[in-house]
């Protein structure tokens, strides 16, 4: 029973799962029976409990801290603001936390991340123009976006490279995503 519900999991192709996830995965409609069988693959070491409903099933030093963050926001979020910038060379100085754009605010810190998740209204959030998504399905700003993005929530901030950006590109993001 353990080893079908441990290889759902591996079949899955992700490494992170909230309670929710399992329930679904494993077809358990009894609260009590989820919680046990979590419980027992945790006392076994399946499962890593990484906060309070959501696990792992590789140690956390394995994952990308990005991934790990975009995974326990648990509703759509994109990575953005100071964490794009910073990749990109728009601004020089690296963010202390990990920025991720969602329908909540929110902050938190995994396995000694730090995390910032900035609230952004909804039809602002579903409008996905100048986002991606990696191979590991975390949606990604491209640098244009996340400068708008930037913009919206701090209209004079400051762009340490602002003579390779695209300003043309960011004026249509904006126009797009917040007018």
């Amino acid at each position: 029973m353990t080893k079908d519900k441990i290889g759902i999991l591996i079949q899955q192709g992700q490494k992170l799962f909230h309670t929710s996830d399992l329930k679904v995965l494993w077809n358990i409609s009894n609260q009590n029976t989820l919680y046990k069988t979590i419980a027992r693959l945790i006392q076994k070491k399946v499962l890593i409990s990484i906060q309070k409903g959501f696990y792992s099933i590789v140690p956390l030093d394995r994952l990308d801290p990005i991934e790990i963050g975009f995974r326990a926001i648990n509703h759509f979020s994109y990575l953005s603001t100071e964490s794009v910038l910073s990749k990109n060379g728009i601004i020089n100085q690296s963010p202390g936390k990990i920025t991720f754009l969602s329908s909540s605010p929110a902050n938190f810190n995994i396995n000694g991340v730090s995390y910032l998740v900035r609230q952004l209204k909804p039809q602002c959030l579903n409008n996905t123009v100048g986002i991606v998504q990696n191979d590991k399905g975390v949606f990604i700003a491209s640098t244009e976006r996340a400068i708008a993005d930037m913009l919206y929530f701090q209209p004079n901030y400051h762009f340490d490279a602002d003579s390779i950006i695209d300003w043309k590109l960011v004026k249509n993001y904006q126009q797009q995503i917040y007018l």
